[in-house]
Order: structure tokens, then sequence, then C-alpha cells
């Protein structure tokens, strides 16, 4: 299988395959230097734009410098990531035609106040990056905030 960047309609750029991909292959690697969660804040604090992939509990992040770094988002993703033994895989969940841009759902859970808005422009898009459990989590929170101080008229 080859892999190749090019122009995306989804973010700028994205990772695309020349050949078919059967469901169940390994696509790529997140590979990149491993920093604490805290390095990583400190180093991207004032950068609109990161490539970062927790492991396990988020603690130690992986600042992607690899093919993998421009695999986007969408809601209904094509692959989906797995981290085995301290790696993490980005593996098919459905053939892939060639010529397709190979895509997982980010399933964000920590982002402060970003909205992470998606783009993806799939029939089920959620119209952010952030997963099911996140957005419900804020939703909660939300209405949390609005009793205890309520929308004045």
């Amino acid at each position: 299988m080859a892999l190749i960047i090019r122009s995306s309609a989804i973010h700028a750029a994205g990772c695309y395959t020349t050949t078919p991909i059967p469901k169940g292959r390994r696509v790529a690697e997140y590979t990149g230097p491993r920093l604490s969660k805290e390095e990583a804040d400190a180093t991207y604090e004032d950068s609109p734009i990161t490539y970062l992939f927790g492991l396990g509990k988020g603690q130690i992040v992986i600042d992607g410098h690899s093919m993998a770094m421009f695999i986007n988002h969408s809601c209904d993703a094509n692959c989906e990531t797995s981290e085995v033994g301290g790696h993490v895989w980005i593996k098919s969940i459905r053939p892939i035609a060639a010529g397709e841009e190979i895509t997982y759902d980010y399933c964000l859970y920590d982002g402060g106040d970003d909205e992470a808005i998606c783009n993806c422009g799939a029939k089920t898009c959620r119209g952010t990056m952030y997963s099911k459990e996140e957005i419900r989590h804020r939703k909660r929170a939300a209405k949390k905030a609005a009793l205890v101080m309520p929308a004045r008229p």
C-alpha cells in the first residue's frame, strides 16, 4: 500500500491511499517524539494547530512527525486507532478504495474552550471532533452552569 499527501476538502492537506486497502489492515503508525502533557501544553500554548496524540490516559503524548499526522478526522471514518504496546496504529475498519482519503474519528476529549469544529462533510457529522461522551459531558456541564447562574432577561 502506498500513501500520499495532497489537498483535502476536510482540512488543507490529507493522507490518501494510491492502492486499495482491505478491511482490518494497518494503514500507518502515528510516530514522533513523546512528550509529557505538561511539555506539550507549554510547547503549543500559543499554537492554533497541533499534531498531538495522547497515549493511555493522556499523560504522555506523541508529537506527530509522520505520514499519519496528515490523517484527518471524519465522523464517518474509514479507519480507527488502537494503542498496542505504546504504539498507535491506524487500522482500516472497512475496505478503502484507491484514491480515497484516509480518516479516523479523533474522539477528542480535552480541549478546554476550543470548539473543535468538524469539517468532514459526512451525512452523520456531529459538527465537532469531540467524542460523543465529551459532547454529553459538555452539555451536562452547561446545564449545571445555567442552573447556578440563570440567564438575564
